[in-house]
């Protein structure tokens, strides 16, 4: 076989592109909502086998990643990446309504659901958006 880097297999409801058929597989459960990877201690589901293995880690003492700017130590890579926000001031999920930046993506999810009650108005004239 030959390696040529050509994605040949489609995800056929959103048409995201894949080099090997497993990732696809693995793709597909964002779409179904399946989740086949259960912890055997709190009965929480994931999609992913590699994200059960990372979550068992916060029923043992084990904290693999420490963060260098203040050596605290987490269970979890996610979790350390996130925590690393609050030294570098990183804030990559921004509201598409009105701008507004955070750090984690639930805060920014929480942010969205207070838009939901708004009303959203487009001033003809001067082609902005006002939340009301």
């Amino acid at each position: 076989m030959i390696h040529t880097g050509e994605k040949l297999y489609q995800c056929s409801l959103c048409h995201k592109a894949f080099l090997q058929n497993n990732h696809l597989i693995t793709h597909l459960r964002s779409h179904t909502g399946e989740k086949p990877y259960q912890c055997s201690q709190c009965g929480k589901a994931f999609s992913r086998n590699y994200t059960l293995i990372d979550h068992k880690k916060t029923h043992t003492e084990e904290k693999p990643y420490q963060c260098s700017q203040c050596d605290k130590d987490f269970s979890q890579k996610s979790v350390l990446i996130n925590h690393q926000r609050t030294h570098t001031g990183e804030k990559p999920y921004q509201c598409s309504l009105c701008c507004k930046a955070f750090s984690w993506n639930r805060a920014l999810i929480k942010h969205q659901e207070m838009h939901s009650n708004e009303t959203i108005s487009m001033q003809p004239m001067q082609q902005e958006f006002f939340i009301e």
